[in-house]
C-alpha cells in the first residue's frame, strides 16, 4: 500500500511540475495566443453573418452554426481547430524526453526514488491537462462571444453538442501529443521529431487522398465501360483509406455532431434516400453515427502511448 501511495505521490509533483513548465513557457504562451485570435477573429466574422441571416432563415440551431459558419475570407472555427489542433499537440510533446536527456536532466530525474513509468505516465498527463484547459476555455468563451453577437442563448440539445465537440477536439489533440511524445523518444535530436511529426501530419492532411486515389484506381479501375458496382467499390475502398487519417475522422464526427442534418456519413444511393423525410438527428443518433471515430481516436492515442510507454521502460539512461 505504501509503494502505492508513494508512486501517487512522485506523479502527482511531476505532474505538477511539467504542468508549471507548460505555463511558464513562451511556446505555449504563443501557440494559445495564436488559436485564440484566429479563432475568435473567425467567430467574430461568422457571427455578424449569422445575425443578418437569422431574421431570413429563422434561428434553429443558430447557436452551432458559430462554430460550422465561414465568414467572409476566414474559415470555420472547425476548420481552423482542424489544421492547427495536430500542431499545438505537437509542439507540446517533441521534446518532452528528448530535451531533457539532451540537457542532461533525465538521467537526474530518473535518479530520484520515483518510478520510471511516472515520468511518462506524468508528461503526458501534463500535456493533456494543457490541452484541456485551452480547448475548454477557448470553447466556452466563444460560445459566450458568440451569444454577445447574435443575442440567442443556446438549447440544451445545443450545449450537448457544443460539450461533445469539445470532447473531440481533446481526443483529437491529445492523439498528435502521443505522436509527438513517442517521436521524442524514438530520436535524439529535438528537430528531427519536431521534422517527424509535422511530415506524418503533413500526410494525413494532404498527400493520404493522392495515395488512397492510386491504390483505389489500381484494384478498382474506374474506366468508361466501369459499371455501377466498379464505380461504387472504388469509391468505397478510397474513402476507408481515408478514414485512416484522424484529421478526416476529426471532420466527419465535428460535421456530424455540429450539424444535425447530416444524418449518414459516406456513399448514399439514389435508392437510399428515394421516400426519405427530410429532418434532424436527435443527439443521441448523432453520437451513435460517429462513435465509432470517437473510439478510432482513442485507440490510436493508446495505441501510440502504449508503444511510447513500453520503449521508454526498456530504454537505457545514461548520465
Amino acid at each position: 500500500m505504501d509503494k502505492f501511495m508513494n508512486k501517487d505521490a512522485g506523479l502527482y509533483v511531476l505532474f505538477r511540475k511539467e504542468l508549471a513548465d507548460h505555463f511558464r513557457s513562451k511556446r505555449f504562451t504563443i501557440v494559445l495566443m495564436l488559436i485564440a485570435v484566429t479563432c475568435l477573429a473567425s467567430i467574430y466574422s461568422a457571427g455578424m453573418g449569422i445575425r443578418e441571416a437569422v431574421s431570413k432563415e429563422g434561428n434553429e440551431f443558430v447557436f452551432l452554426r458559430l462554430f460550422t459558419s465561414s465568414g467572409g475570407s476566414l474559415p470555420s472555427f472547425a476548420s481552423f481547430i482542424s489544421f492547427l489542433g495536430p500542431l499545438v499537440g505537437l509542439a507540446l510533446g517533441f521534446d518532452s524526453i528528448n530535451g531533457q536527456r539532451n540537457r542532461g536532466t533525465l538521467s537526474r530525474l530518473l535518479s530520484q526514488p520515483i518510478h520510471r513509468d511516472t515520468v511518462i505516465n506524468g508528461k503526458f498527463l501534463a500535456g493533456l491537462a494543457v490541452l484541456s484547459i485551452m480547448i475548454i476555455t477557448l470553447g466556452l468563451s466563444i460560445g459566450g462571444f458568440g451569444i454577445i453577437l447574435t443575442g440567442i442563448p443556446p438549447t440544451l440539445e445545443e450545449l450537448g453538442r457544443m460539450l461533445i465537440f469539445i470532447f473531440i477536439t481533446i481526443v483529437y489533440m491529445a492523439l498528435w501529443l502521443a505522436v509527438s511524445q513517442l517521436f521524442s523518444l524514438l530520436f535524439k535530436q529535438t528537430a528531427t521529431s519536431a521534422l517527424a511529426g509535422i511530415a506524418i501530419w503533413l500526410f494525413f492532411v494532404v498527400f493520404i487522398n493522392l495515395f488512397a486515389g492510386l491504390i483505389a484506381d489500381g484494384i478498382f479501375p474506374v474506366t468508361d465501360q466501369a459499371g455501377a458496382v466498379e464505380i461504387l467499390r472504388n469509391q468505397r475502398l478510397r474513402q476507408g483509406i481515408n478514414r485512416l487519417s484522424p484529421t478526416l475522422l476529426y471532420d466527419e464526427a465535428v460535421v456530424t455532431i455540429l450539424n444535425p442534418g447530416v444524418r449518414t456519413l459516406g456513399l448514399v444511393l439514389l435508392d437510399q434516400i428515394e421516400g426519405a423525410i427530410p429532418g434532424v438527428l436527435p443527439l443521441g443518433q448523432s453520437i451513435l453515427l460517429i462513435w465509432p471515430h470517437i473510439v478510432g481516436m482513442i485507440a490510436a492515442t493508446a495505441l501510440c502511448f502504449a508503444i511510447g510507454y513500453v520503449y521508454f521502460m526498456k530504454q537505457e539512461v545514461r548520465a
